[in-house]
């Protein structure tokens, strides 16, 4: 359980990025709204995690995804470039991140 919180916290995270982005500044309000809610929602479903999970494995989870995740949507739909490189780091931080999560440790 403590595992999907931090996955879920790290789509919030991605969404809270996204939204940080397209409030142009805090300027467009419904877009700072919804990141002050993605984000604290990211950070509460965060802090339950880290209840039961290492901190170095959760925050790499959490902030893995949040980058990932964050690249992906925008090279699918905030036109940021699509490149060999950009994809290729995308997965380096995915593997970085179960590279972390299946080292011994990790396990709690």
């Amino acid at each position: 359980m403590a595992w999907a919180l931090v996955i879920v916290a790290g789509l919030f995270e991605t969404a809270f990025a996204v939204s940080l982005k397209l409030s142009d500044g805090f300027t467009r309000w419904g877009w700072t709204l919804s990141f002050t809610a993605c984000a604290a929602v990211s950070f509460t479903l965060l802090s339950l995690g880290l209840r039961q999970l290492p901190v170095g494995s959760a925050y790499a989870v959490w902030t893995g995804i949040g980058a990932a995740g964050t690249a992906v949507v925008g090279m699918v739909f905030l036109r940021d470039p699509v490149t060999v490189v950009r994809l290729l780091s995308i997965l380096l931080i995915v593997a970085g991140v179960v590279g972390l999560n299946l080292s011994p440790s990790s396990a709690h």
